[in-house]
């Protein structure tokens, strides 16, 4: 039995302390998939805070075929349907996002990074519905499964493999669509 399955065993039978331990894993990524779809941070965080008490309820209905982390997503992304209008966040709150970075390396490494991550996620949500948007982000920030993916957005496998592919592409395209000029200046 692996420790996520006795927790949530122990979790059922009514211990708060294994209900902690078993969220503590997923609390930083699911506070920064929240933070890139609220209109706030203090939004995400209410939204997260939502998420583990409908999680904590209704532990009791977690069935045990689909990943812990599947359905857990899946009750933050219900819980994003009670906020209202939600917007890209701003430049003040993309320092709180970076402090939940996994980047590792110096100022200017973690400056480079984080300017080209913020640069690829708004150009996703600027070329994006919701729904691809949310796909792209848990394959690729939260490395999750297709499966997984499709299971959490209430779609089909195929319906996640083609928007994932045409949103690449999309992306693949708009990132380099600037006209590159033949012969840099500086190396001749």
């Amino acid at each position: 039995m692996s420790t996520e399955t006795a927790l949530i065993a122990a979790a059922k039978r009514g211990s708060v302390r294994a209900y902690t331990e078993l969220v503590s894993a997923y609390r930083e990524g699911l506070l920064r998939f929240l933070v890139t779809r609220t209109p706030s941070y203090a939004d995400a965080e209410d939204a997260l805070q939502d998420t583990l008490i409908n999680a904590y309820r209704y532990i009791n209905s977690f069935d045990a075929k689909w990943r812990f982390s599947t359905w857990l997503y899946r009750i933050a992304i219900n819980n994003l349907s009670k906020i209202s209008a939600a917007e890209p966040c701003s430049k003040a709150q993309v320092g709180e996002i970076e402090k939940l970075s996994d980047v590792e390396g110096g100022p200017l490494e973690l400056c480079i990074a984080a300017d080209e991550r913020q640069n690829l996620w708004l150009s996703a949500k600027r070329l994006m519905n919701d729904e691809v948007y949310t796909a792209m982000w848990l394959r690729y920030v939260e490395d999750m499964s297709v499966n997984d993916i499709a299971a959490i957005m209430e779609r089909s496998v195929s319906w996640t493999k083609v928007n994932l592919l045409r949103a690449r592409k999309q992306l693949d395209t708009d990132l380099n669509s600037a006209p590159v000029e033949k012969g840099s200046k500086a190396y001749g």
